[in-house]
């Protein structure tokens, strides 16, 4: 690593101290080491140390105790907590106290190897990472955004595993790869997977790989998930959608750190930091028995929420420039400007999709626009929506009346966006598709729904 390092150790077993200190020594890390908190205490106040490691029973006290103080006094320093096998209570106590990771007794000297790595890289990375490189990528000034900023900065230094929450198109696997992006492992892969999207059959072979001939079709040996996500972050979108079986060997895996591929006698450890998100109530979920709760605990140390569109409707301006920027550059189109009336409707609009939506709504507009002005009509929304205090009469007596008069309004307006989009292109389908940010299947399906000719 170049530069020497100091570490300190604290344990009250001196054949453990020895060991820890001597794998960190063939690492070039220099150790202190102490036996209790107090000893561990003065130390801190005495030297500078790059990277802490501690025991959770101490004779004068516990490993929380010293990593409670460590984030008071020491807040740049990354300690890691040792805890009793099986005890991931301790473990996830520690990392929401703010431990840096933890590792279990017996010691696996890779793990930690891993570890100390992966701490050390930590106070380089805060250096190079400025809080405004993440606001180019996760926009808007109001209150929520600057939290949430503030928040990744902080959970990039950790490993503890985070829980994203929020409502679909808010961005959370956005706010996942800043917190990779913004963190030690950086360099290394981020691996997303929509757990929702894997054939329950194939699940286990896709998170952990198989080896040849483990079953029917198997024809060669091939890498899971976990693998490919080695020494970076593994991001589980939709983790509500894993069926309670793969549930359980998840819970399994992020508990031991090792996984062992289908047909193979051996476990791999990995290290990989976990980091999950569903738009799904996981809370009632587990209360319902649909999702266990030890995985649950385990995936949700910290909960990070991700603010609908609703709930800072001040960014709104900022987010529409943005996306009219990036959707005429990638389109090779002039960028239009947008009406006030057709700013006010965004503004009231109640956005059930969110910034995915924003973005959809924005990419059909500049298609269907004249004059390089979008006007009201030119962004669809459907009326009954445009307030979201109006959604409510969704749920008067008239709902089913409504409910097809909304399916009939955004019909006509999808027919007639469709039709726009063939004589902009010369009824060229394909560029058409293309203008509506459509599949040529998915037009195809429309033109026949519609019978457009």
């Amino acid at each position: 690593m170049g530069n020497r390092y100091l570490a300190l150790i604290i344990d009250d077993e001196p054949d453990i101290l020895e060991l820890l200190k001597l794998t960190l020594g063939r690492m070039d890390i220099d150790s202190h080491l102490a036996t209790d908190v107090s000893t561990a205490k003065a130390q801190l106040a005495r030297h500078h140390y790059d990277f802490c490691l501690t025991d959770m029973r101490l004779p004068d006290g516990s490993g929380i105790d010293l990593v409670e103080h460590i984030q008071k006094n020491h807040p740049d320093l990354p300690v890691a907590v040792i805890t009793a096998h099986g005890n991931m209570e301790a473990a996830v106590t520690a990392l929401k106290k703010g431990a840096f990771d933890f590792v279990s007794k017996p010691v696996d000297l890779g793990i930690l190897r891993n570890l100390a790595t992966t701490a050390l890289k930590i106070p380089d990375t805060q250096k190079q990472t400025h809080n405004r490189r993440s606001r180019h990528q996760l926009l808007g000034d109001s209150d929520a955004m600057q939290g949430i900023r503030g928040k990744i900065t902080k959970l990039a230094c950790s490993q503890a595993p985070v829980y994203i929450s929020g409502e679909s198109g808010t961005g959370k696997e956005l706010v996942a790869r800043l917190i990779h992006t913004k963190g030690p492992r950086a360099e290394k892969s981020f691996v997303p997977v929509n757990c929702g999207a894997i054939p329950e059959q194939l699940m286990e072979s896709e998170f952990f790989g198989h080896k040849k001939g483990s079953f029917t079709g198997a024809t060669h040996d091939k890498i899971g998930l976990f693998q490919a996500a080695s020494g970076g972050t593994l991001f589980l979108d939709e983790v509500a959608d894993l069926p309670l079986h793969m549930q359980v060997k998840l819970l399994r895996a992020i508990q031991e750190k090792a996984i062992r591929p289908l047909g193979s006698q051996t476990e791999q450890s990995v290290d990989i930091r976990i980091l999950s998100a569903t738009h799904k109530d996981l809370a009632k979920m587990v209360r319902d028995g649909e999702f266990r709760q030890d995985l649950f605990y385990r995936i949700n140390v910290i909960e990070l929420q991700v603010p609908s569109v609703r709930e800072r409707r001040q960014d709104i301006p900022q987010l529409v420039e943005h996306f009219l920027n990036k959707i005429t550059l990638d389109m090779g189109l002039e960028k239009p400007a947008l009406s006030n009336e057709a700013q006010q409707l965004l503004q009231h609009y109640a956005f059930p999709g969110n910034v995915r939506e924003l973005e959809n709504i924005l990419e059909r507009a500049i298609t269907l626009c004249e004059n390089q002005i979008i006007q009201p009509d030119d962004l669809n929304l459907p009326p009954l929506s445009q307030n979201p205090k109006n959604t409510a009469t969704l749920k008067s007596e008239n709902e089913n009346k409504e409910s097809v008069e909304l399916e009939n309004y955004l019909d006509a307006t999808e027919r007639s966006a469709i039709i726009k989009a063939l004589k902009k292109t010369r009824y060229n389908k394909t560029a058409a598709a293309k203008l509506l940010g459509l599949s040529f299947r998915q037009l195809r399906y429309r033109l026949k729904k519609f019978n457009i000719d």
